[in-house]
């Protein structure tokens, strides 16, 4: 087994539960291999017995491991058929970012398009008391993470499909990167204009699925999330370069 524990910030203990669903992912460690044991695995990566322990301990917790008396620890043989998960920690640059940008560029378009099919007269005051909060929260300079949140989280309830709700839910910690990948992009944005871009955005997204045309909605959201998607692989480039307008994605 070849790990690699880099310094950063997350802890040691956090990198290695990651490498360790890296190896299973990968096939490199099975259902039913047998862990290393703690001196030798902390010897080899250069890390204590403590941060072995904690990793494994977390790892057996989530099920993809298990300890049997006198033998050592082991993959179990639901490792392979764990849940959907992205952490936090999946997400420590903006490559990643823009891995989940793609993600929600597919799953969202069609959503903003269900939603103007079925949405209701409830769905539509439920829209527009969103876009208020996020425009009077954007205003005021605060941050809109929790607004912008709920606005994505009324479209998907608005399409009365209750996985995308559920989709949007686990992905709402996530809709925003960590703070610490874009605070030196920010100094180069000019914060206003990114509100009122956004604003802009949302409005386009909202307005069609309340006209019912989902085609228009389709679009108003692939643009929105395109920009981002834009962003997100310029910043990774060590480009920063908000854009005011949409970038026009291709047909």
């Amino acid at each position: 087994m070849n790990f690699d524990i880099p310094t950063g910030r997350r802890s040691l203990s956090e990198r290695l539960v990651e490498q360790v669903k890296e190896q299973i992912r990968s096939g490199e460690l099975a259902p039913g291999d047998r862990l290393q044991t703690e001196r030798v695995l902390g010897a080899s990566l250069g890390v204590s017995r403590t941060v072995v322990r904690e990793a494994v301990a977390r790892l057996q917790a989530e099920g993809l491991l298990e300890p049997r008396h006198g033998s050592g620890v082991f993959v179990t043989s639901a490792a392979r058929n764990q849940a959907f998960q992205i952490s936090r920690h999946e997400l420590e640059n903006m490559q990643d970012v823009a891995k989940l940008l793609e993600l929600r560029l597919a799953v969202e378009t069609e959503m903003a398009g269900l939603a103007a099919e079925r949405r209701t007269a409830e769905d539509i005051q439920a829209l527009r008391n969103c876009l208020r909060e996020f425009e009077t929260v954007s205003a005021r300079g605060d941050d809109a993470i929790d607004a912008d949140r709920n606005l994505h989280l009324a479209i998907a309830a608005a399409t009365k499909n209750q996985y995308f709700l559920r989709f949007v839910e686990f992905i709402g910690p996530r809709l925003v990167p960590p703070r610490a990948i874009t605070e030196n992009d920010a100094r180069t944005m000019d914060r206003k204009r990114f509100f009122e871009t956004v604003n802009h955005e949302h409005n386009a997204i909202v307005d069609a699925i309340i006209e019912g045309d989902p085609e228009k909605a389709r679009l108003a959201a692939r643009e929105h999330l395109y920009r981002n998607l834009k962003h997100a692989q310029e910043v990774s480039l060590g480009r920063p370069s908000f854009k005011a307008k949409p970038a026009q994605p291709p047909n």
